[in-house]
């Protein structure tokens, strides 16, 4: 075989409508855009939401629930990561931020159970997943749950 030499299996590849070229084409003339109107004009498309006079799709379903705009998004450091501190060290958000596996130390820590650990690790984290948790303790580390220090929403400072 020829990597120069691979062709398409046949019938994969169909050819492109080549538009305005003619009434023999089959897309002459008015080019599959139907007669006059604002889609025969060109730069012009109805909107993907508007749905002619009909009530859109978007408003005929009901709406529920809100965006909290206090939420903090936790960030998620796997158990295969941490196999790179050594034995006894105090793993908190700031080392984590110190071996660039979280971006922020401000920000709370979860501990996912994805990968093996061996060495035993004292974390210092937000929250733990329960395989995750099993994990570290087999490998006589320990956990200690310390919820991030959060700044208050200004309601509260009043």
């Amino acid at each position: 075989m020829m990597l120069d030499r691979l062709t398409p299996k046949p019938g994969s590849r169909e050819r492109r409508q080549r538009k305005g070229r003619g009434m023999a084409s089959g897309h002459g003339r008015t080019c599959g855009r139907g007669q006059k109107g604002a889609g025969a004009r060109s730069g012009s498309r109805r909107r993907a939401w508007q749905e002619g006079g009909q009530m859109p799709l978007s408003r005929r379903l009901p709406k529920f629930g809100f965006t909290n705009i206090f939420r903090v998004p936790r960030q998620v450091v796997n158990l295969r990561d941490l196999a790179r501190f050594e034995a006894g060290t105090v793993v908190d958000p700031t080392a984590l931020a110190g071996a660039g596996l979280v971006a922020r130390a401000d920000r709370p820590v979860k501990v996912l159970a994805q990968g093996e650990i061996s060495v035993a690790l004292k974390l210092r984290v937000d929250a733990v997943s329960e395989g995750a948790r099993k994990k570290v303790e087999a490998a006589g580390g320990g956990i200690e749950l310390v919820p991030t220090a959060r700044r208050k929403p200004k309601a509260e400072l009043r």
